[in-house]
């Protein structure tokens, strides 16, 4: 896949995909949450399966970030499941998006570069 294969603003190297357990979804705010998340820039493609309680999200990193996407989720009375396995997976996932956004605002540099003066040949 390409760059081009996603929405605009979102990267392929920097793309995530997120499995998370939602709890207080309804049949009456699911549809509204779905749509304001699929809204956000950075969403790459969101869906949401009510028979398991599942969010799927898949995202670019460095725009957006679990945190966000939990703000909407409380905005529209739902919530993370509480659940040990759940909490885990959001700790490791906000600790992966952390990590790209900080990789994608790095500036490399290399220790290989001639040093000055070097060229002068010592006799």
């Amino acid at each position: 896949m390409s760059d081009l294969d996603h929405r605009v603003g979102v990267r392929e190297q920097n793309l995530v995909i997120r499995n998370l357990k939602l709890s207080k979804v309804t049949e009456d705010n699911c549809d509204a949450l779905i749509a304001e998340i699929d809204d956000i820039f950075g969403i790459d493609e969101v869906s949401y399966n009510i028979r398991t309680g599942e969010i799927h999200l898949a995202y670019d990193a460095t725009h957006i970030d679990l945190d966000g996407i939990e703000k909407v989720l409380k905005q529209h009375g739902a919530d993370l499941h509480n659940d040990w396995w759940t909490h885990t997976k959001e700790s490791y996932y906000k600790f992966v998006d952390q990590n790209i956004k900080d990789n994608a605002e790095h500036k490399p540099w290399s220790c290989h570069q001639v040093p000055p003066r070097a060229n002068r040949k010592h006799k």
